[in-house]
């Protein structure tokens, strides 16, 4: 499991919950755990994502002129990432 600084308790929640359903289903303990964090992990990705969409949506609807700017901080943004992910 993740370590963070400051758990989240709904999240800490969420996990002990997803990781109980997942041994009742049968998957040992061990696995479960790894599964759920996955999942929750995963879940926070596509909650990220949906909300850097929206944020530009709204951004080129009210805000057209920082908009291109805003689009090219986030290419920046994963540009570097990538670079970064190479570099090891």
């Amino acid at each position: 499991m993740f370590k963070e600084a400051n758990p989240d308790p709904v999240r800490q929640e969420a996990l002990a919950g997803l990781i109980a359903h997942l041994v009742q289903q049968g998957h040992e303990p061990k696995y479960a755990q790894l599964m759920a964090t996955s999942i929750i992990f995963q879940t926070d990705l596509d909650l990220r994502n949906a909300q850097m969409a929206n944020l530009l949506t709204w951004l080129q609807q009210e805000h057209n002129d920082i908009y291109s700017f805003a689009v090219g901080v986030v290419e920046k943004t994963r540009s570097d990432f990538e670079n970064r992910v190479q570099r090891g």
